[in-house]
């Protein structure tokens, strides 16, 4: 057989192969009925119910969702405002926490410590309250050349919030990068801030990625906190609409707008957490 020729599998080979795809046929298949009847007994269940009726007119009337949705829709916008404009200040921050308790000179010692206080004080404190917190405090406070905004003290309290729990994903990711790295940065003379900057940082990105676009999916979802600054967002919409209907179905229809813009971001995050397994099984070959 010359080099140019093709690789023909063995008849065993062929065999496995076809084996192989009828177990997962067969895989499939008993999946998806069991999905099927799983849902077909859940969903029996909830409208043969006393209840249903009441419920069904309550939390899934089609009228009220019509009526509701062009305000639920402006107020969304609010919401992925606050997303956009958090998420970059967020990263920002919190990279800059990180490396401020990676730091080992002395000199840094009292940087140190108060990336250290901030990140366990503001993982500590609910996010709600955070918000509440800044939202009516500081423009009470009447400074001078500070914004009296519910936004951007909302905004802050977000980014504040968010910035302790990214920085301890960006720490850890550091800390996962082997120690042979700065040996080897400091035997090519590179400094400490230049091996960080160079060879440890963009290593330590890339691993953290999937856990950062989780925890930016709760973010996404934490934007409804807002609401209770009475922030006109989608949640605030709902509950406006229901307190004149007494109709509970405009949170129903706030709940899909999150799910429509949650679920790709949580298919995208195991999209990439299953790519970086693949890798990382690749290179301990």
């Amino acid at each position: 057989m010359t080099v140019t020729d093709g690789w023909t599998p063995s008849p065993r080979e062929v065999e496995r192969r076809a084996l192989r795809r009828r177990l997962r046929l067969r895989s499939i298949t008993i999946a998806a009925f069991a999905t099927v009847v799983f849902f077909a007994v859940l969903a029996t269940v909830l409208v043969t119910s006393p209840g249903w009726a009441s419920v069904k007119e309550t939390f899934f009337s089609v009228e009220d969702a019509k009526a509701s949705f062009p305000q639920i829709r402006d107020g969304f916008w609010l919401n992925i405002q606050l997303f956009l404009l958090a998420e970059p200040l967020i990263l920002v921050i919190a990279l800059g926490l990180a490396l401020a308790r990676q730091a080992r000179s002395a000199w840094l010692a009292p940087i140190r410590g108060l990336a250290v206080a901030y990140i366990d004080f503001f993982r500590g404190v609910p996010t709600i309250l955070l918000v509440l917190l800044l939202a009516f405090g500081m423009p009470a406070l009447g400074l001078q050349g500070v914004p009296n905004s519910l936004f951007f003290w909302a905004l802050m309290a977000l980014v504040i919030s968010y910035s302790a729990y990214v920085a301890e994903v960006f720490r850890a990711g550091i800390e996962s990068i082997h120690p042979s790295q700065l040996a080897s940065a400091d035997a090519l003379g590179l400094s400490r801030a230049q091996a960080m900057r160079h060879v440890v940082v963009p290593q330590a990105v890339r691993r953290v990625v999937p856990p950062l676009l989780n925890d930016f999916i709760s973010l996404t979802k934490d934007t409804a906190l807002v609401s209770s600054v009475a922030l006109f967002d989608a949640v605030f919409s709902a509950r406006d609409y229901t307190a004149f209907s007494f109709n509970f179905t405009p949170y129903v229809v706030v709940s899909l707008f999150f799910v429509v813009l949650t679920v790709p971001m949580a298919r995208g995050t195991d999209y990439l957490q299953r790519r970086a397994m693949r890798r990382e099984r690749a290179g301990a070959l």
